[in-house]
């Protein structure tokens, strides 16, 4: 029977392992991948977006067992895994090569950190029930969050846009809808690949994505969400037509450099769960193949 430490440290390493998934993913539309030798949005490359995923294992370790101390949602642990989630963005930004670099796992961080805290919260339990655990923890108020507004943040209060946070409290309809993709897409006989590309899309057809609305306003956000609806209605990326769709689509976005980073983030949610260990899986799910990091 493993320990609760062993199983914090898998639910951090699953955790991890989700980002790093996500961020070599490739073609990703407008968004760094291993094509990219320099990643223009962070200014940081792909060893160190490697590097800075794999600075959060300890600060997600954390989370998880933060979590089981109380053993449900309280407004006290949504403050500690606050403070836990600034450690660790503090943390990240130096592993991937100092303050310059950004934060180039932000959003990530806020959609996993509430998923580790769910799952240690609820071993075993199914994605439903953990992003709706993860609901309880988002609609909690943190007293030490910055008082400074966010781009995010400034972005809802213009657009109405849910952001990041509205996703958490809406108990992330896109992380589900993005799980619902990967096994629609493997099914049809997809490669992984195109499966995560397929759920990538289908997060951004739909999402009201902050990141193209503050760059460039609404009329960026409607391209995102046409062009990622049009790969998917020419059959999907596993199609020739699709695949042009796709390729169109991703060259205009780095044409105009518009990154749609809140879909990017979360995916990396439904690769967390799509990779959950034995440990904190349903018992009912049948263990799936072994995807790993790759992309």
């Amino acid at each position: 029977m493993p320990t609760t430490r062993s199983m914090d440290e898998a639910l951090a390493r699953t955790a991890v392992r989700a980002l790093i998934s996500q961020a070599e993913l490739t073609p990703k539309p407008g968004l760094a991948d291993t094509r990219d030798l320099q990643a223009r949005a962070t200014g940081t490359d792909l060893l160190a977006l490697r590097w800075s995923a794999k600075a959060l294992a300890p600060g997600f370790t954390a989370m998880a067992a933060a979590a089981r101390r109380p053993g449900e949602p309280t407004r006290a642990l949504r403050e500690e895994l606050g403070a836990i989630g600034r450690c660790a963005e503090w943390t990240m930004a130096r592993a991937g090569g100092g303050p310059a670099t950004g934060r180039p796992h932000h959003g990530a961080l806020w959609v996993l950190g509430l998923l580790v805290a769910a799952a240690a919260l609820q071993p075993g339990a199914a994605p439903r029930e953990l992003t709706a655990t993860a609901r309880q923890l988002a609609t909690h108020a943190d007293r030490g969050a910055p008082r400074r507004p966010s781009a995010g943040s400034q972005v809802s209060a213009t657009y109405g846009a849910a952001g990041a946070r509205g996703e958490a409290r809406a108990a992330f309809p896109h992380v589900r809808r993005a799980l619902d993709a990967l096994s629609a897409a493997r099914a049809a006989g997809a490669t992984e690949t195109q499966a995560r590309l397929d759920a990538l899309l289908t997060v951004m057809s739909t999402l009201q994505d902050t990141g193209p609305l503050y760059q460039a306003g609404p009329p960026a956000l409607r391209r995102v969400q046409d062009g990622a609806r049009g790969v998917l209605e020419a059959g999907g990326t596993a199609t020739a037509p699709g695949a042009a769709a796709l390729a169109a689509f991703d060259a205009e976005l780095r044409e105009t450099g518009v990154a749609p980073r809140g879909s990017a983030a979360l995916l990396a949610g439904a690769l967390f769960f799509d990779t959950l260990p034995a440990a904190a899986r349903p018992l009912d799910r049948p263990r799936g193949r072994d995807h790993g990091a790759r992309g």
